[in-house]
């Protein structure tokens, strides 16, 4: 159980940072790469080698029928992922468990907030409840976000340098590539989703092994194909919602995260989105061309405009669909 490092894409990250025109930018973004994701990960790996020796039974723990939620961002992911994370059969991933992949972390955690409770007045609570107030409020009318609010499993990968995430800091499109993970050599591709399929099976050893762990990543139309091979028994909920309403409201939430990181040129942004448009395309494309190649894996096909007048019967026919 090692914890995983893309050595290649940090390697870029920092070439990318380095030829950035504005000092404060430049400065801030090498900080973070040379500094604090080094740390970050030595970290992790860490208590990744102590998970393994302090819970046992973690090498028993199997992930079993998965269900993946993907479609084109801004297509109702997030509304399908929220609805059917409440039955209490499933597993996820929240936010603060994303940004610490090992179990010795995520007990940690829980042992602190034992402890705000009982003896510190919820003081530790308070302090984070404003944090989150100053990192999502400018976002929040996009995308609801917090720290204990199910959210993307891709982030679990930020650390190893692996996620899309890092688009929102460096808009650097043309250059860096998270989405088609298909199109990688199989031993590359499997061994990231190897180190996902373990990040899960932490997360189930947590929740509770005879649950079922449900994913929601819009970025992930890119691997289906890779996502069969590690779960051969996953299970797909695919959205679909008008191009002419998801692309641009994408855009939007993508420009802003921008606009926050400070001074970028105009340049760069423009030929992000360009591609950012393009990618669109094989979002709403490559889901399905994979998923008719494979018909024996179940999947259940989502229209956004029945999800947001009729969510209770679409959700049944969801669960209908997957069996």
């Amino acid at each position: 159980m090692i914890f995983y490092f893309d050595f290649l894409i940090w390697f870029k990250l920092i070439r990318l940072a380095s030829r950035e025109s504005n000092v404060r930018q430049r400065r801030g973004l090498m900080k973070l790469l040379l500094l604090i994701v080094p740390l970050r990960a030595l970290t992790h790996t860490v208590f990744f080698f102590l998970d393994g020796i302090l819970f046992p039974g973690l090498w028993r723990v199997k992930v079993r029928a998965p269900v993946f939620v993907i479609g084109h961002a801004r297509s109702g992911t997030t509304l399908a992922h929220r609805l059917l994370s409440g039955d209490e059969r499933f597993s996820v991933f929240k936010y603060y468990e994303l940004l610490l992949p090992a179990l010795t972390e995520k007990k940690l955690v829980h042992a602190v907030a034992w402890l705000d409770r009982t003896l510190l007045g919820r003081r530790i609570e308070q302090r984070l409840q404003a944090w989150e107030k100053r990192k999502f409020g400018p976002t929040q009318h996009i995308h609801k976000m917090g720290l204990s609010i199910p959210e993307e499993d891709d982030l679990i990968l930020q650390a190893s340098c692996a996620s899309g995430f890092w688009m929102t800091q460096l808009p650097y499109m043309g250059e860096l590539d998270f989405f088609h993970i298909d199109q990688r050599p199989a031993r590359s591709r499997q061994r990231l989703m190897r180190f996902y399929r373990n990040c899960v099976r932490r997360q189930l050893y947590l929740n509770g092994s005879e649950r079922i762990h449900l994913s929601k990543n819009p970025a992930w139309c890119g691997r289906v194909q890779t996502l069969i091979e590690v779960f051969p028994d996953a299970r797909f909920v695919v959205l679909y919602r008008n191009p002419h309403e998801t692309i641009p409201s994408l855009l939007k939430l993508l420009n802003v995260g921008w606009k926050l990181q400070g001074n970028l040129s105009k340049e760069r942004v423009n030929e992000s989105n360009k591609v950012m448009t393009g990618l669109s395309y094989e979002t709403y494309l490559h889901p399905r061309e994979v998923l008719a190649r494979h018909p024996e894996t179940r999947r259940a096909i989502i229209d956004y405009r029945r999800l947001t007048t009729d969510p209770k019967g679409c959700i049944e026919d969801v669960y209908r669909d997957l069996g």
